[in-house]
């Protein structure tokens, strides 16, 4: 039995990897791709219908998916864009919520209030990973994806925690406002203080024992479980508690992790999370017969009704809530009009409709239970589950494969950067080598006189010292600095090539070791991802 699961995972597992680079192939973000795979999959005659584990979602997948986007989030453009992130992540999934269950209640037969909560706080949070894979290659203002990334980070807690209060509320049948607000509080705070103080712990224990980058990236890998299953233990909220210990361990990486666990780390993360984000989104495809077989009290072009109605009011709910958010305090205060330089029209617009639903959302809709505790169904389960999922595929099909042409028709551009990243790393680069140089100079000159490799080291600053004024030059002087770039780089990684090549000879030779030729062949990686970044795209 065992056996042929662990085949049957391994068939999946090279499937989905056929349909990613398919989707490459095609220009096709993979979340929409897979997404797209798995509605034909679920299609196929004699297909087993798959159902989604929401536990094995929330447990599983959750945790370091968060963590891994904690981690990698920028302090700097958080704090920066802090008040808008806040207020999107709380306002409007409140707002939404709101807007949802109200209409939901008036135009689907027996729905109450307290279900379309339900329903609201299921469809409130976008998927991050659907919108940065979309946008990843499009050159828009870092702004926008900077505020889309620091709201997913949030707006999964305030989704859930009004989640579970209005399956509170339904189960039961009585909803306590001042309550509420109390537990909301305690959830909150109760999820941030864990967060923090595991991240603390955690941080505290890799500094003071004794490790290795394997061991380190290991713990690095159990911590946010560790942070979430803790916060649920004691009711908080697990989705803060990650955010929180992912964020405080990420700022303070430099003091207990070693540069090749940094290295080794994020690798490993890169490949886990991207594991995990194709399976949950093929998933989400395949859940199609499920969700069409739990219809029973409804007709599926009633629930088609619903889904566009209550779709289109979320979408529409959240473009207006963007534009008030930017033109709001401008017609309140005078001083902001003259202080603040006029706002683009367009952010708002792309922040709107980059907001696609995913595998939270579902997650949490089939984690309703099919029985109240008295022994009765839970009512319209079936429904809110229904409307989700086809709201899932109106926000992220429809919406992610009509961003792109959107964003071309608005010819919208990172014009608002102060500094371009390019010559914001000759600038770093430039400075830390003048830190390097004067280190040698002041404290070991007299040893660089009796020790050439300290010598040779001098030098190679110094020259590398002249490359960076030419670089600086090459920025004042020339008008296309990003295509001289290009060009050098162009250079720099034929020169590796060759390097390689002349390798390849040599291997074959066999006169050098294996495990020495390797790691020249490492270095040389190293060399090239300086020129290429890191980056699997």
């Amino acid at each position: 039995m065992i056996h042929n699961y662990i085949i049957i995972s391994i068939a999946v597992l090279l499937s989905v990897m056929i349909l990613v680079m398919i989707g490459q192939k095609l220009r096709v973000a993979y979340p929409i791709f897979l997404v797209i795979a798995g509605l034909l999959i679920s299609l196929v005659p004699g297909m087993p219908h798959i159902e989604i584990e929401p536990d094995l979602v929330f447990l599983i997948f959750l945790p370091p998916i968060l963590f891994e986007a904690a981690w990698f989030t920028s302090w700097q453009d958080f704090h920066k864009w802090r008040k808008q992130i806040f207020s999107m992540a709380f306002g409007l999934v409140f707002l939404t919520s709101i807007v949802v269950a109200y209409l939901s209640s008036s135009i689907i037969p027996g729905l109450t209030v307290a279900m379309g909560f339900l329903l609201g706080g299921v469809n409130s949070p976008p998927d991050a990973v659907a919108a940065t894979s979309v946008l990843k290659h499009m050159k828009i203002p870092k702004k926008i994806t900077s505020i889309l990334e620091g709201e997913s980070l949030i707006n999964d807690a305030s989704s859930l925690i009004v989640f579970k209060f209005a399956l509170a509320a339904v189960i039961s049948g009585q909803f306590i406002f001042g309550e509420a607000i109390k537990d909301f509080f305690t959830m909150a705070i109760g999820g941030i203080a864990i967060g923090a103080g595991s991240g603390l712990l955690f941080g505290g224990l890799l500094k003071i024992i004794p490790s290795n980058s394997n061991i380190d990236t290991v713990i690095t890998l159990i911590v946010p479980y560790v942070m979430y299953i803790a916060a649920e233990h004691f009711h908080f909220s697990g989705v803060l508690a990650v955010v929180v210990g992912g964020l405080l361990m990420s700022y303070n990486s430099h003091c207990y992790l070693s540069h090749t666990t940094r290295i080794q780390a994020g690798s490993v993360w890169g490949v886990l999370v991207f594991l995990m984000n194709t399976i949950i989104f093929i998933l989400i495809g395949l859940e199609l017969p499920v969700v069409v077989a739990a219809m029973k009290d409804y007709t599926i072009s009633e629930g088609i009704f619903y889904s566009i109605v209550i779709g289109g009011a979320i979408i529409l709910t959240r473009i207006l809530y963007s534009y008030a958010l930017m033109y709001f305090p401008r017609v309140c205060s005078k001083e902001l009009r003259l202080k603040m330089p006029k706002p683009d029209w367009r952010e708002p617009f792309i922040i709107s409709f980059a907001a696609m639903r995913g595998v939270v959302s579902l997650a949490a809709a089939l984690s309703i239970p099919a029985i109240l505790p008295n022994g009765e169904e839970f009512p319209h389960r079936n429904i809110i589950l229904f409307v989700t999922f086809v709201i899932i595929l109106i926000t992220l099909v429809g919406q992610g494969l009509l961003l792109t042409p959107i964003l071309k028709l608005l010819k919208i551009s990172d014009a608002g950067s102060d500094l371009p990243e390019e010559k914001q790393e000759v600038i770093l680069m430039r400075k830390l080598k003048e830190t390097a140089l004067e280190k040698l100079t002041n404290d070991f000159s007299e040893l660089a006189e009796t020790n050439s490799l300290v010598r040779h080291q001098k030098h190679k600053l110094e020259n590398e010292m002249m490359m960076m004024a030419d670089k600086a030059q090459c920025m004042a002087s020339t008008g296309d600095f990003v295509a001289a770039m290009n060009e050098n780089k162009n250079v720099l990684r034929q020169v590796i090539q060759a390097q390689r090549n002349e390798l390849q000879r040599m291997k074959r030779e066999k006169i050098f070791d294996d495990h020495v030729m390797r790691s020249i062949e490492m270095q040389l990686d190293f060399d090239e991802a300086k020129i290429t970044g890191f980056s699997n795209s």
